[in-house]
């Protein structure tokens, strides 16, 4: 696996990027676990995360996580965010966190629990912030209370086909005896809905950041996040999950549009998150494209300048790293001597979508 950090923790510069800013959605019912998700992922060093929240004063988020030099936060009032008129409280709020110097990773939606995950979704897809890209929906599930308060129909809830991830939460807290079958309850519920969603388990909602978003650095920088940095470490829980599994190639030359294509249409099993920076030949000169995968759904903007290496990296819960290495390997490796039109038409039909 080719490793893609510099040196003193930091990604490579670029990796991935689109020049627009990802943003993950939060969902799930009340007290699902969505603001413990919200703190736990704000604790990741080095990240520089926007927020979004309804009501500021009922969410138990840390005020010196958000309110630091780079980390920004957004409140809207007014009860939940997809039913403010037009929605210009959510809109307004990404306009401002996706600005060019704030430089931020991600920006986290953490929307109300009588929020519908699929208006959301269509808000955060269709708002017109010219800034953003959709990063992803989390929905998390109260694994002890899920029966007596969200799935109570025979048809399972609606708000699963929205995911793009699902996080059963609460785990330990089920009896033991009953503990997998619960579980397992719950995620053939999910599938029924979403056959295709990626779920995971978690305690205290914690699961691993990097299945969510990516950041500049592994660490804080020195004097720009002082209260993060100390509070992180008198709260130092971050490590206290399953960590992600990845897979990596570099790509020294132009790869062929069509298998690049095939692979981000239909990723290895267990691949959650797909991202790098690709170049292509085109009619007449090498392109740039950078792409991004999460779930189902697929994000490909064109680059100012092709990379000089480009990269490629799939990033998954319970993938197998040697299939999914041999799939990139061989992206990497198809021949590229002939002008692929059928491969360019497709990539370039996601750029138009993806705009």
């Amino acid at each position: 696996m080719t490793d893609l950090r510099g040196r003193q923790g930091s990604a490579v510069p670029g990796l991935g990027t689109s020049g627009r800013v990802p943003v993950i959605a939060l969902t799930g019912y009340l007290g699902a676990g969505k603001t413990s998700l919200l703190n736990h992922l704000l604790r990741r060093p080095g990240a520089r995360l926007g927020v979004v929240v309804n009501d500021f004063g009922t969410l138990n988020v840390d005020a010196a996580l958000v309110t630091g030099q780079i980390d920004e936060a957004e409140v809207i009032s007014g009860g939940c965010i997809c039913h403010l008129p037009d929605a210009g409280g959510l809109h307004d709020a990404l306009h401002r966190l996706s600005r060019p110097r704030l430089r931020l990773d991600a920006i986290l939606v953490e929307a109300s629990g009588v929020a519908e995950p699929a208006d959301l979704a269509r808000l955060i897809r269709f708002g017109r912030v010219r800034g953003i890209r959709p990063g992803g929906l989390v929905e998390v599930i109260d694994a002890v209370e899920h029966f007596r308060t969200v799935d109570l129909r025979p048809e399972p809830p609606a708000r699963y086909a929205s995911a793009t991830l699902v996080v059963v939460n609460k785990t330990d807290l089920l009896p033991s005896a009953s503990r997998d079958r619960v579980v397992d309850r719950i995620r053939e519920r999910v599938r029924l809905r979403h056959p295709y969603v990626q779920i995971v388990t978690a305690r205290h909602s914690r699961i691993d950041p990097m299945l969510v978003f990516d950041s500049a650095a592994d660490v804080d920088p020195v004097d720009e996040l002082p209260l993060a940095e100390m509070i992180r470490g008198q709260n130092d829980d971050h490590h206290d999950h399953e960590h992600a599994r990845a897979a990596s190639v570099e790509l020294a030359r132009p790869v062929a549009p069509s298998m690049l294509v095939d692979l981000v249409e239909d990723p290895p099993a267990g691949v959650y998150r797909l991202k790098g920076r690709v170049r292509v030949r085109g009619s007449r000169q090498v392109q740039g494209f950078a792409v991004h995968v999460v779930g189902a759904q697929i994000h490909v903007t064109p680059l100012p300048e092709p990379p000089v290496v480009g990269e490629l990296v799939a990033i998954g819960m319970h993938l197998d790293q040697i299939a999914v290495q041999q799939r990139l390997d061989a992206v990497s490796a198809a021949p590229t001597d002939r002008l692929d039109t059928v491969g360019l038409r497709r990539l370039r039909r996601y750029c138009r979508l993806s705009r």
